[in-house]
């Protein structure tokens, strides 16, 4: 990748819970392009994690803040916008939470105050952050956006329950906000569908390790890493990607496209 692809650019990055989250190595990337940002996380998820070293290791600050409260959000921006010196060019949303899937509720017998919660912290956390971006007028012009989903928005994973319905709604969010903030500043959005990836949210999910090695080999190219993801992050964030906005794009290796492998066909060949 080229060098200080990301100079002069500033943001802000949500949800490094650890060193295996797709936003922990984000930030390592940005920072390695010449990006310099805040990290933010709820402050329970800050008490699970170690995100105070990787803001040591950044040269950066952390700023806790519930994305689901919008005083926190406009509190996290205007400390950003005074740390940074400036407005933000990029903010990395990566924030999801099922308490039906973490307590082994199915899909047919959601808790639906659960469901509502997940809802709220997966999906309309990401029209929260930029309801009050917009409103404080603190992007600049050709930002970039970015959330993490998953493929689940669009097909069936039984394990996957509620946060499929999230991730869906989610992927709305940023088609209809990135239609109003193309038009208000020329900012885009887009999510990235991300390979199954072992996060430690995505571990959590029962069934992970078989449909980690299913997607294995259903991908012509592999599950894509987290560090592979933190790489495409960044080119979403830099000006080499300037007109791509209102999308859901598959990093994934090929799975989302690929109807059957030969090795999972060979796995049937004698049945």
């Amino acid at each position: 990748m080229p060098e200080n692809l990301l100079k002069g650019k500033v943001g802000i990055i949500t949800g490094a819970l650890d060193e295996n989250s797709i936003a922990w190595k984000t930030a390592l990337k940005v920072k390695e392009q010449g990006g310099k940002f805040v990290l933010t996380n709820a402050p329970i998820a800050m008490r699970m994690g170690a995100i105070k070293e990787l803001a040591e290791e950044c040269n950066t600050i952390v700023i806790p803040a519930d994305a689901t409260v919008l005083d926190d959000i406009e509190k996290l921006y205007t400390e950003a916008k005074e740390f940074l010196g400036g407005d933000f060019d990029f903010l990395l949303h990566s924030i999801g939470m099922s308490p039906n899937i973490r307590k082994g509720r199915s899909y047919g017998d959601l808790n639906y105050d659960w469901a509502m919660k997940s809802y709220d912290v997966s999906a309309i956390s990401f029209h929260k952050m930029m309801q009050v971006a917009e409103k404080m007028d603190i992007m600049k012009e050709w930002g970039s956006i970015v959330g993490l989903s998953y493929i689940a928005a669009q097909q069936v994973y039984p394990f996957y329950t509620d946060m499929a319905d999230a991730k869906a709604l989610l992927e709305s969010i940023a088609r209809g906000y990135g239609y109003r903030l193309g038009k208000l500043k020329n900012v885009r959005v887009n999510t990235i569908s991300q390979s199954p990836t072992k996060t430690t949210a995505g571990t959590g999910i029962g069934g992970f390790d078989s449909f980690f090695n299913f997607a294995e080999k259903m991908s012509p190219l592999g599950n894509a890493s987290a560090e592979a993801c933190a790489d495409y992050i960044v080119t979403m964030f830099s000006d080499l990607t300037r007109m791509v906005t209102m999308q859901n794009l598959f990093h994934d290796g090929g799975y989302s496209h690929t109807g059957i492998s030969e090795e999972i066909m060979d796995q049937f060949k004698d049945l």
